[in-house]
């Protein structure tokens, strides 16, 4: 009895000891170097293994020198895919991924070389038939894409070298050539429109120097619709560029006299750039000035100075404009309320800028005195 008894003890630990012989071999071991596109070691990267039957994820961190280490993953097939660090991973920003790659009993290895990978793509190493006409489409469209923005630029610096030199025909002509080709970029429209313009102060024919300024309308129009519909990713960016767009077409209608759509058109400028939405309203008041739109250009000159208080000129202009409603009361000149505070804060602001003397000229006028501090009164010298 005894010595059965020994016998079945033996047999339990001889079974004891194949078990974890039998677990070891259950599962597989992975290892691998990540690499960037540089060559250089990816450290803190994350490693994710995917098994395609269970779905389990695994998680690999890698060490300083871009390498990973794992014990006890489940031999089968897995997709494997590398971020550079935990937050893209997060977010799902993938550098690179294998599908299908088997784990097996033994150990395995799946190195990440992204520049050697990288030139195997551009090369159509390991791509199906389908993924490789994908590619081969694609770098035919990159190599077209690169064509007509090099053919866009030569007619852009052409039409440039000649509008610098005053021959604006021939820089209209250049960029219409340049539409012909590509008629999709709202920089090509917007100089075009700029061409246009200032084409216009050339022309001794009025009908002609009309139709001149109606095409730059014309071209701004379609820079602004492009714009619209393509916004820039970077949003100071299109903000700036529309309200340049805006700014310019505003001037075309200012100078072929239609006061009411420049205004609209700047105010359109102010709403796209709010940032500098002072030059806007200031440009806006210059033309309701010499427009002779007194009340209206007062109006504008208070929105550049709501937007920018110390923007000098707005307050000067400002009190050009009131001067101008200036009554006289038997032989004194008497202006509007705020008129005297306009020139005074310019004076403020500017003591002994452009406007200097013509401010003071006018404030003498009407007879009020001269203020180094806006509310404060300088004792005039005799």
């Amino acid at each position: 009895m005894k010595k059965n008894l020994a016998i079945m003890v033996v047999a339990v630990l001889a079974l004891g000891l194949c078990v974890p012989y039998v677990l070891a071999q259950a599962s597989g071991t992975v290892k691998g170097v990540c690499k960037d596109p540089q060559g250089n070691p990816i450290a803190d990267g994350v490693v994710v293994y995917t098994n395609l039957d269970n779905g389990q994820k695994y998680a690999l961190k890698t060490n300083k020198k871009g390498e990973y280490f794992s014990l006890g993953l489940t031999p089968g097939k897995y997709n494997v895919v590398l971020y550079k660090n935990a937050d893209d991973q997060k977010a799902g920003k993938e550098l690179y991924h294998t599908n299908g790659f088997p784990v097996t009993l033994d150990e395995n290895t799946l190195d990440f070389d992204l520049k050697k990978q990288s030139e195997e793509q551009a090369k159509g190493v390991g791509l199906t038939p389908e993924q490789l006409k994908q590619q081969q489409e694609q770098q035919a469209k990159q190599q077209k894409e690169t064509n007509t923005v090099k053919s866009l630029n030569e007619k852009l610096n052409a039409a440039k070298t000649a509008a610098d030199a005053g021959d604006f025909d021939t820089a209209i002509a250049s960029l219409t050539e340049a539409n012909q080709v590509d008629p999709s970029r709202d920089l090509i429209w917007f100089k075009l429109g700029d061409y246009y313009r200032l084409s216009a102060n050339k022309q001794t024919d009025p009908a002609e120097k009309q139709k001149r300024l109606a095409s730059a309308v014309d071209s701004y129009q379609k820079a602004i619709q492009l714009r619209t519909a393509t916004p820039d990713k970077d949003a100071a960016k299109q903000a700036s560029n529309l309200a340049a767009y805006y700014n310019n077409m505003a001037e075309a209608y200012a100078k072929a006299n239609k006061t009411d759509d420049a205004v609209k058109t700047y105010e359109l400028a102010a709403q796209a750039e709010p940032s500098a939405a002072a030059q806007y309203y200031f440009n806006m008041g210059a033309v309701l000035t010499n427009a002779g739109k007194v009340d209206n250009a007062v109006a504008a000159f208070d929105k550049v100075i709501a937007t920018d208080p110390n923007r000098a000129d707005a307050y000067y202009w400002k009190g050009v404009n009131m001067i101008g409603k200036a009554t006289l009361q038997g032989d004194k000149m008497v202006a509007p309320p705020g008129t005297a505070e306009a020139f005074q804060k310019y004076l403020e602001l500017q003591p002994t800028g452009t406007y200097a003397e013509p401010a003071k000229q006018m404030l003498s006028s009407i007879g009020a005195s001269v203020e180094s501090s806006y509310g404060k009164k300088k004792a005039t010298k005799k």
